[in-house]
């Protein structure tokens, strides 16, 4: 009986090492694809999603600019085919002024920060 339970346990043992092994292979490689698609101009910081989805693999890029701003992309690893393709960069958020009338009638000029982010749950 003692036998078979450790049998078991070595081959666990055995099966989480080379499972960790591949992850870090995984991770090199979608590290290796996305950051081939960085930006020329500017510095960039890559953060590889760990384990990705059933299909996907994915980083986080940003881009520092000369000009102090700086651009955000995702990186999207088909794990299949082993390539990789780079979103657009997300718009940064931004000050928008506007005009606001209050109830008198008088007009302000209202300055807030917007972004295309908004929460998808309550």
């Amino acid at each position: 009986m003692r036998l078979p339970i450790l049998l078991l346990a070595l081959m666990t043992t055995s099966a989480t090492a080379s499972s960790e092994a591949a992850w870090e292979a995984f991770r090199a490689d979608v590290e290796t694809a996305c950051a081939a698609l960085a930006p020329a101009d500017g510095e960039t910081a890559i953060e590889v999603n760990p384990f990705g989805s059933e299909n996907y693999g994915a980083a986080l890029l940003i881009t520092a600019l000369p000009d102090g701003t700086a651009d955000r992309y995702v990186c999207i690893y088909d794990k299949r085919e082993k390539t990789a393709e780079l979103t657009a960069p997300f718009t940064l958020p931004h000050d928008l002024v506007e005009p606001v009338a209050d109830e008198a009638g008088n007009v302000e000029m209202d300055e807030t920060t917007t972004t295309e982010s908004h929460l998808i749950k309550p």
